[in-house]
């Protein structure tokens, strides 16, 4: 609160320095141990959130090696892929195959015989109908409304029941090399003989427009490309499909198939297991193991100095303590549901120092992996693997109301009562200060007429 008079006018004393002072004096140890708390809770609390972090991350870096997905990782090449292209998936199974494309899909494409002058050449009224081998069937109706060749494409393709054919229009010469005409293209919308198409055109009664809808049936379109299913033989095995891209002949692999071709000249496929994307998959496990290993040590060092300044955020803590303990055990232990001599991460070339680094050895995994690439997804992914076993306990301690969320949620609710009783303090600071104002005008007034009698006084004696 802003004083008066900044100094007394009776006294001479500076009363706005002195309250604020005395006030001060009276509230702020209150003030310094609240702040202090406040930012021990602070500090504890942004180390709990960069220990989360860290945690959720490691939580990443491993989630892969659980479930297993790293090693069904697989390299997928084709000996020709002007020919053929390939991609394998997880679901795909090492091997060699020899496929050689006989025929590749094909959708048709119909160009109606019928010549018009132009796009706004009008039709007869009455139905044209369209159907699939599929089965799939639609209809446009064409009345006084959308009777011209131009409205007749848009109503083929906005037709309801519509899947299987676009329309469009073309400007060509005419048959007589005379002038240019515009034609009805068709084309079907997918390759292959079960998207093959049919039209049939029925006028309403006599033909009112310049072409009768007959005129645009089957019978009197020119197919220019006939629907073709594609044909491989895969290892002398042939499959028979109704697309180029094929996912359901070798599984977890897609067999892109871009020409034909030659006799006798048949592509290679070599699918195998894509051991440098799981020596990154464990590079990563890797990194993140070490990232939250020097996090650990930085939250919980000891500074060296009696005052605390040095100290990490978490020193002292417990959960820090034991994710310590159970990262390391977990990660330097014998898988126990891994019967070979491959049963831990040091034999894979995974190596834990008395640091608590990790490194990996490369060309040791490499070994490993050939010997027995089972025995190593299983010191990851089996029950009792590492990652299962991380995955478990990092699950526990990241859930809600797990031990770290218990704790930061204690120390908001600490930081939100310390912010509470700091507003108490000011509050009090104000009436303090309130108080002291008070008293001290009183006093300078006092004083004032004190001194006031006193040159009375002296003026009076002195005229004596």
């Amino acid at each position: 609160m802003s004083i008066v008079s900044s100094t007394g006018l009776g006294s001479g004393i500076d009363i706005q320095t002195l309250v604020t002072q005395l006030a001060t004096a009276e509230t702020q140890p209150q003030l310094n141990s609240i702040q202090r708390h406040r930012d021990t809770a602070s500090t504890r609390l942004s180390g709990l959130g960069t220990l989360k972090s860290a945690l959720s991350e490691f939580q990443t870096a491993i989630s892969a090696l659980k479930d297993g997905s790293a090693f069904r990782a697989h390299t997928a090449v084709s000996s020709n892929e002007s020919i053929l292209k390939v991609a394998a998936d997880s679901y795909a199974a090492a091997g060699v195959y020899s496929l050689e494309v006989t025929k590749l899909a094909k959708a048709q494409k119909a160009v109606a015989n019928v010549e018009f002058a132009n796009t706004s050449s009008t039709l007869s009224t009455g139905t044209v109908s369209f159907s699939a081998n599929s089965g799939a069937t639609f209809n446009v109706v064409l009345d006084n409304t959308n009777n011209t060749l131009e409205k007749l494409r848009d109503a083929i393709n906005k037709a309801d029941g519509n899947t299987f054919v676009n329309a469009s229009i073309v400007r060509v010469d005419n048959a007589a090399n005379t002038g240019t005409v515009a034609k009805l293209v068709l084309t079907a919308k997918n390759t292959g003989t079960a998207s093959a198409f049919t039209v049939a055109g029925v006028d309403d009664g006599a033909i009112t427009g310049d072409v009768s809808l007959s005129q645009l049936a089957s019978s009197n379109l020119d197919i220019k490309t006939a629907a073709q299913d594609s044909e491989i033989l895969i290892d002398g095995q042939k499959a028979t499909r109704s697309g180029n891209v094929i996912s359901d002949v070798l599984p977890g692999v897609t067999l892109n198939l871009v020409a034909q071709t030659a006799v006798n000249e048949p592509v290679t496929i070599d699918i195998a297991v894509d051991n440098e994307a799981i020596t990154k998959s464990i590079n990563t496990f890797v990194s993140a193991y070490n990232k939250l290993n020097s996090t650990v040590k930085s939250l919980g060092k000891y500074g060296g100095s009696k005052d605390g300044s040095g100290n990490g955020a978490l020193i002292g803590d417990s959960t820090l303590r034991y994710i310590a303990t159970q990262v390391r055990q977990v990660s330097t232990g014998t898988v126990s549901t891994v019967s070979s001599d491959y049963n831990s991460l040091a034999m894979i070339g995974v190596s834990v120092n008395k640091d608590g680094v990790v490194s990996l050895d490369s060309a040791r995994l490499k070994t490993a992996l050939s010997a027995n690439f089972q025995s190593v997804s299983d010191v990851f992914s089996s029950t009792e693997g590492v990652a299962t076993k991380l995955a478990s306990n990092l699950s526990v301690l990241l859930q809600s109301g797990g031990s770290i969320d218990s704790q930061q949620s204690s120390l908001n609710k600490a930081i939100s009562r310390l912010d509470d009783q700091k507003d108490n303090v000011n509050v009090r600071f104000e009436r303090v200060q309130k108080a002291l104002q008070k008293q001290f005008l009183a006093m300078d007034s006092a004083v004032g007429q004190f001194k006031n009698t006193g040159s009375f006084l002296t003026s009076w004696i002195n005229q004596l």
